[in-house]
């Protein structure tokens, strides 16, 4: 068997792309050459094409680092996307379709959104908010979640909480980790998100501040059994991604003294060159201090915007966590980093 029979060999019994230490080789079968995006560029620049190996057989070679989480597509000369059919794994981009996805050796996806038998349960209820045109629309969706202890306990806002409760199963994340002992219980309202409008809601918008002050919190204080804000100032945290850990941060800064911790993950600090607002706000003096977790991924653009906020939110006063992971923009990446913030912002030790 030739090099070529043995390289389709291995991607028809391994499936793709072939990983070799720190190297993954993607292999495509077919007529004409295909190209490839993902995570490793940002998704920017020029798709990489696949060089000929052979009669009707692709590869191409990436260096990858051994614990990273990738998502990529292959797509044709016309740039449309085509199904890598050595590859069955897959993942919801959040547009209506899915990217390919695969783990380096030395890296594995979390099992704490895994349901495990005995592990006490949270509740989730759902719930319709009138918007007092604060946000789009008449009606806005909220999901509670009620933790399985009496309370009181703090509350965690939960920006784009349609995904969070789905994509990251964060439910069901909180509850082992709970039952571990790895974190404190909370609460959590769970914010659908303004679909198109997203980007107006979220671009540090002082409207949203106001819907989630004086709507949502009080739609949770109702519901569920929380610590009094007034006695426990900052008490309450809000968690985001992207768009959403922009605006977590910036809710956290207009009203710290409710919510005094932050979860910001993949925050879009600097947006195409321009910093927003939060650099600012950070640099005010005699604030209220933030508790705040900042993760982003190693092959993200948005790196730079978390790296140049970070010595910024420390010389204002406030505690800060950032790390970066081997990954990209994407839910799975967070839902895997997401359980060590949690463990720092509600320690049980603490």
């Amino acid at each position: 068997m030739d090099d070529t029979q043995t390289l389709e060999a291995r991607a028809r019994r391994e499936g793709t792309p072939l990983i070799d230490g720190d190297t993954a080789t993607f292999v495509w079968k077919g007529a004409s050459r295909v190209f490839l995006q993902g995570d490793f560029q940002d998704w920017r620049g020029t798709p990489l094409p696949l060089e000929r190996v052979g009669k009707n057989l692709w590869a191409r070679s990436l260096a990858l680092p051994e614990d990273a989480y990738v998502e990529y597509a292959l797509q044709d000369a016309r740039g449309r996307r085509v199904r890598d059919t050595f590859n069955k794994r897959r993942s919801d981009n959040g547009f209506g379709g899915f990217n390919h996805c695969f783990w380096m050796p030395k890296g594995q996806a979390t099992t704490l959104n895994q349901r495990v038998r005995g592990v006490p349960r949270g509740r989730v209820t759902r719930h319709q908010l009138d918007t007092h045109e604060w946000v789009v629309g008449k009606k806005r969706a909220v999901a509670l979640y009620a933790p399985p202890v009496p309370g009181p306990v703090p509350l965690m806002v939960v920006l784009d909480g349609d995904d969070y409760l789905e994509r990251v199963q964060l439910p069901t994340l909180v509850d082992n980790l709970v039952a571990q002992g790895r974190m404190r219980p909370v609460a959590m309202a769970f914010v659908s998100n303004g679909r198109e409008a997203r980007t107006a809601e979220y671009a540090c918008s002082e409207a949203t501040v106001a819907f989630l002050e004086r709507r949502v919190l009080p739609l949770a204080q109702e519901k569920l059994s929380l610590v009094d804000a007034q006695r426990t100032p900052g008490v309450h945290a809000v968690l985001g991604s992207s768009l959403g850990g922009l605006m977590a941060l910036y809710v956290a800064q207009r009203l710290p003294r409710t919510f005094g911790r932050v979860l910001s993950q993949s925050g879009a600090f600097s947006i195409e060159g321009t910093d927003m607002v939060v650099f600012d706000l950070a640099r005010r003096q005699a604030q209220p201090p933030l508790h705040v977790w900042m993760d982003c991924g190693h092959f993200e653009t948005l790196v730079d915007g978390n790296q140049r906020l970070l010595p910024v939110l420390h010389a204002a006063g406030h505690r800060v966590t950032y790390r970066t992971y081997n990954g990209g923009h994407n839910y799975p990446a967070w839902q895997c980093d997401l359980p060590a913030g949690l463990e720092e912002l509600f320690s049980t030790s603490g």
